[in-house]
């Protein structure tokens, strides 16, 4: 395997595995996701203060993600030998000014700036952070630590914009940005603290990324990951307008829905998560087939506040386990070459949050909140095809070993 010399695992003194590490890239993960989606919570204040639309303060992800998208899978070629934890921190830092910037953008074209700040640090954060689980811990851990790491990004998926919400509510929109910026701060603070020094002793070359790419396994992946991202951000982007306007919803119950919506998600991330390592085709149908039916479900469900939130724990947990069992599936495809597809399951992931906010943002100006839920449903429905009539296998040039089998689900 190319670099096996840069992803020796890094072990404490008595040779067991240093997990202090992990969690500090989980918090950074984590922090970044926090960031960069919680304008999904804030859109009808943000619009308001900036005196624009629903639609194009939504953008703002769209304009996040595109950046990421682009940045992420040649992160790891385009940083060459760099310390990749002097570099962590470094983007950590510029995403903190980045959410800076947001908290006190007076008008959009600050805030569009700021959001392309942000994505560039989203995308070398992402870009290093996928495939550093090998690299920090090995043998039959390293499947918990990507866990650990991707859980970051589950968590904020599913918490970090409730919690937003909520402090907006009591403080206003920017201080959310403000507290934004100094937890990016805290977290590369302890980036500097856990992480030992992370140097590469040999070049990553883009042809491994093109070489991942030929992996059936890899590529059904990626189209999976790409249509339940895209999907979920057409809905989920535009769920304040829905529960405002259809149901009638105050501020304070929209929080304090997202929030219950966020607990979910954290308990399908420790579900589906730990299921995906050994089930990882099922693990991949049940959060497709999850988010499919709540999205369908919510717009009709409007009529009571019960009802709503069914829909939505639905939504959050199967929602909640849709980065690990995506990501395990791009993995398992292509062991041989983790660093490579985790960067391009990265850059997917961000290309198709961009896409989904932008998606969401016509619909909803054009046809309104229910049509913009049932184009979600339809596009995480074709996700679900995708996964049921393909597997992820793990790229084997010869032949097949039975122990292969039990994990090729």
């Amino acid at each position: 395997m190319k670099n096996a010399e840069a992803l020796t695992p890094l072990t404490a003194d008595n040779g067991t595995p240093r997990w202090s590490p992990v969690i500090a890239v989980a918090l950074s993960t984590f922090t970044v996701v926090s960031s960069e989606m919680m304008p999904v919570g804030l859109l009808t204040p943000m619009s308001e203060a900036l005196s624009v639309s629903a639609g194009l303060t939504g953008l703002s992800l769209t304009i996040t993600g595109v950046v990421a998208a682009a940045v992420s899978p040649f992160v790891p070629a385009f940083i060459g030998l760099r310390d990749r934890k002097g570099v962590l921190v470094a983007f950590m830092v510029l995403l903190s000014l980045a959410n800076a910037l947001t908290a006190i953008a007076p008008n959009f074209p600050v805030l569009a700036f700021s959001r392309i700040l942000l994505g560039i640090a989203m995308g070398v954060v992402w870009g290093l952070a996928a495939g550093l689980g090998p690299r920090l811990v090995g043998g039959p851990r390293v499947t918990l630590a990507t866990t650990l790491i991707f859980s970051g990004v589950s968590i904020a998926s599913v918490l970090g914009v409730p919690l937003g919400t909520l402090l907006a509510a009591l403080l206003g929109w920017r201080a959310t940005f403000w507290a934004l910026a100094l937890v990016g701060v805290v977290a590369a603070g302890v980036l500097v603290l856990t992480l030992p020094a992370l140097p590469v002793h040999q070049r990553i070359r883009l042809d491994g990324t093109v070489d991942a790419l030929r992996s059936r396994g890899v590529a059904a992946g990626l189209a999976i990951t790409g249509l339940i991202v895209l999907g979920h951000f057409t809905g989920y982007t535009y769920v304040r307008p829905v529960l405002e306007l259809d149901a009638g919803m105050s501020a304070g119950l929209i929080a304090s829905c997202l929030l219950v919506y966020g607990l979910a998600g954290v308990a399908g991330n420790f579900t589906l998560g730990p299921l995906a390592g050994r089930y990882t085709k099922e693990a991949v149908t049940t959060a497709l087939a999850g988010v499919t039916l709540a999205a369908a479900l919510l717009p009709f469900a409007t009529a009571s506040t019960v009802t709503v939130l069914i829909a939505l724990v639905l939504w959050g947990v199967s929602y909640g386990g849709v980065s690990v069992s995506t990501q395990t599936w791009v993995r398992t495809a292509d062991p041989a070459r983790t660093e490579a597809s985790a960067a391009l399951w990265a850059g997917v992931f961000n290309a198709s949050i961009a896409l989904g906010a932008f998606a969401g943002g016509l619909v909803i100006d054009r046809a309104g909140n229910r049509a913009v839920l049932l184009s979600a449903a339809l596009i995480t429905a074709a996700g679900l095809i995708i996964a049921v009539v393909s597997r992820p296998r793990p790229k084997a040039p010869h032949a097949r070993r039975p122990e292969m089998d039990a994990t090729d689900h």
